[in-house]
């Protein structure tokens, strides 16, 4: 996979909890101007991290429960996931390198 695909409320615990390697999830809406720069920054993350980390995007208009199951206030929000839980979290437009160095710290 070499951008980031979209996930959903129906598809989240399948796709993001039950994943056997790391995962990255950018929660995200249309509107969301700093998400939409972000945007191609995630696509990027997720060619270079291929094969140690898969990459979503959910859209939180379209999927409000998980969205607010994870407490999602401020969009973006990018999550990282591992074995089943929520282990880092990142809020906001941030540089490449940031999101890089934070993804380092989870993947093996």
């Amino acid at each position: 996979m070499s951008s980031a695909a979209d996930v959903t409320d129906a598809s989240f615990e399948t796709e993001i909890l039950k994943s056997d390697v790391p995962v990255l999830v950018d929660f995200w809406a249309p509107w969301c101007g700093p998400c939409r720069m972000l945007a191609p920054i995630v696509d990027e993350i997720a060619k270079e991290f291929a094969g140690k980390l898969r990459v979503f995007k959910l859209n939180t208009d379209e999927n409000p429960s998980i969205a607010s199951q994870y407490g999602i206030r401020s969009i973006p929000t990018l999550m990282i996931f591992s074995d089943g839980q929520k282990v880092d979290t990142v809020v906001g437009a941030v540089p490449k390198a940031t999101l890089s160095v934070t993804i380092e710290k989870h993947i093996s």
